[in-house]
């Protein structure tokens, strides 16, 4: 087999192949072989058919598979063996002449290949790049207070509805006399958070209400265009909800309202394990440390946007193939259409251009991801995951036996080696490059992270 590779502008690759009848004939013979000790033709027993039968049934087709099968290995040989960095997949090419498979070899394969440009990005000490420590305040950590006895607390009754309680009563549908229309739907122990109301004049007849009051709204007036709201008030379907639109009374039967949980042991033992704190003094202190562990992964995240923004400004414009980028990015996307192509290019551009800086780095840093920092990365998300439905306290058993789950699914793999190389990666550039360290408050750096993000 012959190959040659032009590239003359260093980013629009012609890769040609021309097949000799010796590359791939004997994978042919030998599949044929196999074909004819399998073949079921009639009026043959079994390894008995003629070859030349077998050739003339098969041999098109073997040939076609074993051809396709040896160029698509030649092509990645050759890219690998030359260092050609590949963007995306082999095209074949606009230039390319029909093929008769049934004709004797040689036969010429032409293919374009996207080239990435060339570029050099290095990063040192001379490097200056902000990093944002975000202070943990004691308003931060009364938040954090508030939250924890948010997610404990429970609810108590009232005699007097106050914003955001919990109303639990008697429904009844009235007809245009203002009385229980005969027939009409009956909900008892109904439940309604009038907060919810979103018709202000509807939400404002439940103000004051206590227990044995009688209240008469609408709820197709009370939640206009939110079918699904009143269905589920009303225990009808949702297709059902047109045919009542009139006024239903409401009779208090209990009132609930939501009470943060005190701020003590019980409270201390709920969130971190029974014992491990021991007062609010120490509550606090602990809080204090996991909210720092957890605002160090938010500045890390900042300080790689930064690395990003940084490297990408040095780098400078970089030129690319981009009518056969483009081509591949359709080929990848048959189902969406050019449409899509033209719509998302330029970010797929930006994204690309990260990605070949950010392998420069991850190179020059010498980064290897292990098994350990896939697991270890997953794991971190199943705390996260946790923390977010209060549990602080949760065992590295259930912690390990969760991120095994989550790595069972391939798709969510390949995620968490990126998540992998990215700490890595910013473990190794914070010791390389010269951080310009800055202090900041929590609500600064959310405004601050929210106009990055326009």
């Amino acid at each position: 087999m012959n190959i040659s590779f032009e590239n003359p502008d260093k980013v629009n690759g012609l890769m040609t192949l021309t097949v000799e009848e010796a590359d791939y004939k004997e994978n042919v013979e030998k599949t044929l072989k196999d074909y004819r000790k399998k073949a079921n033709i009639p009026g043959f027993r079994p390894g008995m058919v003629p070859m030349g039968l077998v050739k003339k049934q098969f041999g098109t087709s073997v040939k076609m598979d074993a051809i396709n099968k040896l160029v698509g290995e030649q092509i990645y040989k050759y890219v690998q063996d030359n260092k050609i960095q590949m963007l995306g997949e082999p095209l074949p090419s606009e230039k390319q002449e029909p093929q008769d498979l049934e004709k004797e070899a040689p036969y010429t394969f032409m293919f374009d290949i996207a080239v990435a440009p060339e570029f050099k990005i290095e990063l040192n000490g001379k490097n200056k790049i902000d990093y944002y420590n975000i202070t943990v305040d004691d308003k931060l950590i009364d938040r954090q207070v508030e939250m924890f006895a948010s997610r404990t607390g429970g609810y108590e009754k009232a005699e007097t509805y106050q914003d955001n309680d919990l109303l639990k009563g008697d429904l009844r549908e009235l007809d245009e006399q203002g009385n229980t229309l005969e027939g009409g739907i009956t909900v008892d122990t109904a439940s309604l958070m009038p907060s919810y109301i979103k018709v202000e004049d509807q939400k404002k007849l439940f103000d004051g209400a206590k227990l044995g009051d009688i209240i008469t709204f609408n709820p197709r007036a009370a939640y206009p265009e939110n079918d699904s709201e009143v269905s589920a008030l009303l225990k009808i379907e949702r297709d059902q909800v047109a045919a009542h639109t009139g006024n239903f009374s409401f009779q208090v039967t209990e009132i609930s309202r939501y009470k943060n949980h005190e701020v003590n042991q019980e409270l201390f033992d709920q969130v971190y394990g029974e014992g491990v704190v021991k007062s609010e003094e120490e509550f606090r202190t602990k809080i204090s440390e996991g909210v720092k562990e957890q605002l160090v992964v938010d500045s890390d995240y900042k300080f790689l946007l930064d690395v990003r923004a940084y490297c990408e400004k040095k780098v400078g414009e970089l030129t690319y193939p981009e009518a056969l980028l483009k081509r591949v990015m359709l080929n990848n996307n048959k189902d969406k259409g050019q449409e899509f192509v033209d719509k998302n290019f330029d970010k797929s551009i930006q994204e690309l251009t990260w990605h070949l800086i950010k392998e420069q780095l991850v190179a020059a840093n010498n980064i290897k991801v292990e098994d350990a920092d896939v697991k270890e990365a997953a794991k971190e998300t199943a705390r996260v995951q946790f923390a977010q439905y209060g549990m602080n306290n949760v065992p590295d058993e259930y912690v390990d036996n969760y991120a095994e789950e989550i790595l069972k699914k391939r798709e969510n793999v390949d995620g968490f080696v990126d998540r992998a190389i990215d700490r890595k990666l910013i473990e190794a550039l914070k010791g390389v490059v010269k951080l310009n360290e800055q202090e900041i408050s929590l609500d600064d750096f959310n405004k601050m992270m929210e106009e990055t993000a326009k």
